[in-house]
């Protein structure tokens, strides 16, 4: 029997890639986003829903995660950067409409694994949950959110193993944003995104698929930055 894996935001960037790598490793994949990926694969199962309806997202996954009952693993992957301003002139609407994606869509998809047979689950996190940014609020809070809740959650699924894990710079739209549309003498992190390492999107999901490798001696509940393991 093939083994399963949920990929959440499948649609681009790490999620598509992960998509791809797992089912070339002959996975079983289901996929969730909003836009269906341009894979036609007999063992890639799509299905769409949006994760900012937070309060949705039980009624219209639940029966469909406990049909399927057991996950090898699990990718936490869909997010949304928001826009990069100045805390005085971000509003309350903007952080909220960050982390209803980043942090409370994954608060339920959790909710219902825990009644699912999950042996590994990995959420996206960042760099920037622990190194905070000028104009980076809501990404760097939800983000920070993310590490806390996988943190809580190890404590309660106990038969889990749950990271918070940072791919690093990935070379995505919004990446870019940063890079080429942000100016770089109000938010520095403009310029140090264009100057380091950049990787694509194949390239981190290479990185984070090796990296699992070295996770049985590190506690369930962990942060781990890919480039300091």
């Amino acid at each position: 029997m093939k083994k399963n894996i949920l990929i959440t935001g499948c649609s681009s960037g790490l999620g598509l890639a992960l998509t791809n790598l797992y089912l070339q490793k002959g996975y079983k994949v289901f996929g969730l986003s909003r836009k269906k990926p341009p894979i036609e694969n007999k063992d890639f199962e799509f299905k769409q829903i949006d994760l900012s309806k937070t309060l949705k997202i039980k009624k219209l996954l639940e029966e469909y995660l406990l049909n399927i009952k057991e996950f090898e693993l699990v990718y936490l992957n869909a997010g949304i950067l928001g826009e990069i301003k100045t805390l005085d002139l971000l509003s309350l609407d903007e952080m909220k409409e960050v982390f209803e994606i980043n942090v409370f869509a994954n608060k339920e998809i959790l909710d219902i694994l825990a009644k699912c047979k999950v042996e590994k689950i990995l959420a996206i996190s960042s760099g920037a949950s622990i190194n905070g940014s000028k104009g980076w609020a809501s990404y760097s809070l939800s983000k920070a959110g993310i590490n806390m809740l996988i943190n809580l959650y190890a404590k309660e699924l106990i038969n889990t193993k749950l990271y918070a894990i940072a791919p690093g710079v990935i070379k995505t739209p919004m990446t870019d944003y940063i890079r080429f549309e942000i100016d770089e003498e109000i938010f520095p992190s403009a310029k140090r995104l264009k100057e380091g390492e950049i990787q694509t999107p194949k390239e981190a999901a290479q990185r984070v698929d090796k990296t699992l490798e070295k996770l049985e001696t590190i506690p369930s509940g962990s942060f781990i930055d890919v480039r300091k393991i």
